[in-house]
């Protein structure tokens, strides 16, 4: 086969080891040997091994297995042996360790041996340099710490009787927009993101409607019973064409930690999804949509959806001007004291998603373009790209293959005394896997098991599946101490009359000691285990 992907058509998994071997000319013409320190006895350390006398020899360096990705457009994964086996002897050991308490006020106190005045903890704070403030801001623990931070960074005003925030002061820019008066924007930002800020301050600071900006409330999901709460934003000037959406949790529902969001909670983030597309595709249509300004039933959006499909069977391909979704969510933030943003954008949790076009306008006068139109970029066509390709060349569906290789998987150490399943969790609809070639170290992904290739073929107990499934994707990782997780849905065209692709969502989580570098820039994915001890580490804190 020669299609670079680890799923064969007999629906098992192929995968590549290095065994190197090599001799290297000493091409150096000095020595340059020096002591490095001293040993507890006393004896020198010297970096004479640096300095060989001769050509190196390197007789059996450790063995890499390369797995190619079941989709060629995401690279390639390389485990390192002796790191992978080391982590099979104690899959525990994959975790990361909680946050650790800081309090600068704390600290000062106890430096200082007094009860420190008002004025003298302000100066204090004050006398630190911005990359301090920042990393008090992202990593302290203690609320007076970040109550005195928010006070530095912006002007709040406080209700004269209880003394509690009530808000923010107001200006207008030059250009007449109106904007709070925020004296360190990047201060602010890191500060607002920290879950040990009071409630109170992140109401009046970033979580009230308003607070944000002016983009307008279009929709809201709200479960009287568990207390879930959700707006959905319009962001009309996107950096996704065509505008998109944000669903984001209430200013009375504040949910930072994954372990905070309920199951109603995340209902209602998804409901907002499936309701703006299929009202979206009804209205793209000429179907009615219900009227009146309120959420649509589980059960009306189940029938307006059989509608859409039903009206679809007599669509052909180019016939829909908007025919594919955008769905994405970044959990977590963190700013760097040296002001490097690295990961997400926005408080509280929060999905965000979109319509595509089919087709996007070329632009005129650039030479060489006879087309008037082009196809618009969606991740999900490059599944479906692959995917026929695969069919091409094996004559087999690529997603039963590939269910079929998750199914029978054996180990790359070949070991029988250790777990070799990559499931996480799996119901009649939807399977939560560890992928054999992980472009993230630590990350899953969640696909349907039935003919499901978007969120207009999935009903009701299919997008249920895929909603808990989500819920319980993201509190795993949070459990093992990710902290910030990107996800993301490949998904297929409304009008593709393939019936193999399945709905896919990646969940690729943001490790301390993976940057990403030169190798990810490459597609190269470089990791320390096997994909099968961290299912088993995944399905253990998934019982827990």
């Amino acid at each position: 086969m020669k299609l670079r992907t680890c799923v064969t058509p007999s629906g098992s998994f192929v995968c590549g080891i290095h065994r190197p071997h090599f001799t290297v000319t000493n091409l150096r013409e000095n020595d340059f040997f020096s002591p490095l320190g001293i040993f507890e006895d006393g004896r020198v350390h010297e970096n004479r091994v640096n300095f060989p006398s001769g050509d190196v020899e390197e007789e059996a360096a450790g063995r890499i297995f390369e797995v190619p990705n079941p989709f060629p457009f995401r690279g390639t994964t390389y485990i390192g042996k002796d790191w992978a086996d080391r982590k099979a002897d104690n899959p525990e050991s994959i975790k990361l360790p909680p946050p650790i308490a800081a309090s600068f006020t704390e600290m000062i106190k106890e430096w200082s041996g007094l009860d420190l005045s008002e004025e003298r903890l302000e100066q204090a704070f004050c006398s630190l340099p911005e990359p301090l403030l920042l990393t008090l801001a992202v990593t302290s623990t203690d609320p007076d710490d970040l109550v005195r931070l928010a006070g530095m960074c912006c002007d709040i005003i406080h209700d004269p009787d209880s003394g509690r925030p009530a808000g923010l002061k107001y200006n207008k820019d030059d250009s007449g927009r109106i904007r709070a008066v925020i004296h360190n924007h990047f201060l602010f930002e890191a500060l607002v993101n920290n879950f040990h800020l009071p409630n109170v301050y992140k109401e009046v600071m970033v979580l009230r409607p308003g607070a944000q900006g002016e983009s307008e409330i279009v929709g809201e999901y709200q479960d009287d019973g568990e207390g879930g709460h959700v707006f959905e934003y319009l962001r009309r000037n996107s950096y996704i064409p065509w505008g998109h959406y944000a669903s984001n949790m209430a200013n009375d529902s504040v949910r930072y930690r994954v372990r905070d969001l309920s199951r109603a909670d995340m209902k209602g983030l998804r409901h907002l999804y499936y309701q703006r597309t299929y009202s979206r595709m009804a209205r793209q249509l000429g179907l009615p949509v219900p009227e009146g300004r309120r959420t649509i039933t589980v059960e009306d959006l189940e029938k307006l959806r059989n509608e859409i499909i039903s009206i679809m069977e007599e669509k052909k391909e180019g016939d829909l001007q908007f025919n594919s979704t955008l769905w994405g969510w970044n959990f977590g933030f963190d700013f760097a004291p040296s002001r490097y943003r690295l990961h997400a954008s926005h408080q509280q949790i929060h999905q965000q998603y979109a319509m595509l076009p089919a087709t996007v306008s070329v632009v005129e006068g650039l030479g060489g373009a006879e087309e008037m139109e082009i196809p618009s970029y969606g991740c999900g066509d490059l599944v479906a790209s692959f995917t026929r390709e695969f069919k091409q060349e094996t004559g087999r569906d690529f997603f039963a293959c590939y269910i079929e290789a998750i199914r029978s998987n054996r180990r790359l150490d070949k070991r029988l005394d250790r777990e070799s399943s990559l499931v996480v969790y799996e119901d009649e609809n939807v399977m939560l896997f560890v992928p054999k070639a992980q472009t993230s170290q630590w990350e899953l992904q969640l696909m349907t098991l039935g003919k499901v290739g978007n969120i207009l073929e999935a009903d009701a107990a299919t997008r249920t599946s895929v909603d808990q499934s989500i819920s319980i994707a993201m509190s795993v990782l949070t459990g093992l101490g990710a902290r910030m997780i990107t996800t993301i849905e490949f998904s297929k065209r409304f009008d593709s009359p393939d019936s193999d692709q399945r709905l896919l969502y990646s969940f690729m989580p943001r490790l301390p000691e993976s940057p990403g570098a030169f190798s990810e820039a490459q597609l190269r994915f470089v990791n320390g285990h096997y994909p099968e001890d961290f299912a088993r580490a995944c399905r253990k804190v998934a019982a827990e």
